[in-house]
């Protein structure tokens, strides 16, 4: 039994002409009449009695019309549903994003997509790279925002902006007053890193490492917040994303930039090759590319 089937079928129950049926349908006469006598021989039915201008419904038939003509209108449904959460005018994007980007950089975007874009539900997914990739593939996220390194063949890569790492002390540590601060200067300090798992604390221990130092961590924590509250209390020291200065606190660390060289990562966003970006992931991306 297929759809187009009971489409010729319920046009015939309707216009009581299989000639009109045929027109309504925009298929020829021989060609509707053939597909309705193949679906009665699947019922073992005859649905309609042939008189000579006129095409009666049969007692199957009248039984059988309501239930193809709801068939009909919820595969008309789910067509509409289908195509409405891929469009602008509304559904849902489910955006990935690590924790160290999230509470800063989304606020905003979330807002200007919104004000674009008021009837696209915005759905925000907070995890690590490694998760992000996996619920990515697994197609359970739309678009991912994370850092490099992201070698993964599965995903198109797009980078979006550089960000500075910056030194994060307590007030007063020895080095808040120094003009120029270099790796050298952080050999014998402790340092206060995000938890095993999130990359900034990788991309931190990259640094020091090319930096040819190992550096001692004290603490580790899953939360930024966390993170910069220890260094403040003098636990030790860490390299901060410049969007996760905390401007607004009365007590907050201190920040500077490290020179020769200075640390940065690098944003991007990622999505799966085999599935192309829907029309709300895409104007997400053009408006984080803005």
């Amino acid at each position: 039994m297929e759809l187009h089937q009971l489409r010729y079928m319920v046009a015939v129950a309707r216009t009581g002409n299989f000639s009109r049926a045929a027109q309504t349908c925009h298929v020829s006469q021989p060609s509707l009449s053939q597909q309705i006598q193949k679906l009665e021989d699947e019922l073992g039915e005859r649905l309609f009695d042939r008189l000579r201008r006129h095409a009666k419904l049969t007692q199957a038939g009248e039984r059988f019309l309501p239930r193809a003509v709801r068939i009909l209108e919820e595969m008309d449904a789910a067509t509409r549903e289908a195509r409405a959460a891929n469009d602008l005018d509304q559904g849902r994007i489910t955006v990935g994003v690590l924790p160290t980007i999230a509470p800063y950089l989304l606020p905003k975007l979330i807002a200007a997509f919104s004000a674009k874009y008021p009837g696209v539900q915005v759905v925000v997914h907070e995890d690590t790279t490694a998760r992000l990739r996996e619920l990515t593939a697994a197609c359970e996220v739309d678009i991912a925002i994370a850092s490099l390194p992201l070698q993964d063949e599965r995903f198109e890569v797009r980078e979006l902006f550089d960000e500075e790492l910056l030194l994060a002390l307590p007030n007063n540590h020895r080095l808040v007053d120094q003009k120029k601060i270099i790796p050298e200067d952080l050999l014998e300090e402790k340092f206060i890193l995000m938890k095993e798992g999130h990359c900034l604390g990788d991309q931190v221990l990259h640094f020091c490492h090319r930096q040819d130092f190992h550096p001692q961590v004290s603490c580790r924590s899953a939360q930024m917040e966390t993170v910069q509250s220890l260094v403040q209390s003098g636990m030790g020291i860490t390299l901060v994303p410049r969007m996760a200065l905390q401007e607004d606190r009365s007590v907050k660390p201190v920040y500077r930039s490290l020179s020769d060289p200075s640390p940065k990562r690098t944003i991007v966003a990622f999505w799966p090759r085999q599935r192309p970006l829907g029309k709300a992931a895409a104007a997400w991306l053009k408006l984080m590319e803005e």
